[in-house]
């Protein structure tokens, strides 16, 4: 009969399968979307990545996550910009892309850190980048063009079809 009452009072907690501390952040899955135009409409090509990672905020000690990428992951919808990109960012030369993401700190409800992108041989870095929070996952963007990482942008159709320089590297860290 104690323990009932004890129950019914609030006196025991639940437990839980997943860590409630607002101060850690477990990620479960890494997506990358690159985001483009061309001169025949929009593009997009994702490329998601298990990952398990946890992010201790405000600890010296683990307030960074870093991945490797496999660039043939790349998914654009269809075989030939699959082709593309794929030839666009030298996958033969350049198999993975590595991003680090470091020094994250909460601003309001969501989050400020740095980031660093590499793909090819270039290594493209954000500091202060924005991080969205939601429930299900934390979500940034940075915009970036070809000439940025030395690229040209595709053409198809001898210049009739080609892809604008400037595209947007989307990227969601999925949460536990």
């Amino acid at each position: 009969m104690g323990l009932a009452i004890f129950l019914l009072s609030g006196g025991a907690k639940p437990i839980s399968l997943f860590n409630a501390d607002p101060n850690v952040i477990i990620i479960d899955q890494i997506k990358i979307e690159i985001l483009g135009n061309s001169t025949v409409g929009k593009y997009q090509c994702s490329c998601p990545h298990p990952f398990r990672d946890t992010i201790f905020l405000n600890s010296a000690t683990k307030n960074s996550l870093r991945s490797e990428i496999s660039t043939d992951n790349f998914d654009c919808g269809n075989r030939i910009m699959n082709k593309d990109l794929k030839t666009t960012i030298k996958v033969t030369k350049f198999p993975k892309s590595t991003v680090t993401i470091s020094n994250i700190k909460p601003s309001g409800g969501n989050y400020k850190c740095s980031m660093n992108f590499r793909i090819t041989d270039k290594t493209l870095s954000y500091q202060n980048l924005s991080l969205t929070n939601t429930k299900e996952s934390l979500e940034g963007t940075v915009a970036v063009k070809f000439t940025d990482l030395q690229l040209e942008p595709p053409t198809k159709m001898g210049g009739i079809i080609k892809v604008k320089n400037e595209f947007v590297i989307h990227f969601v860290l999925y949460k536990l």
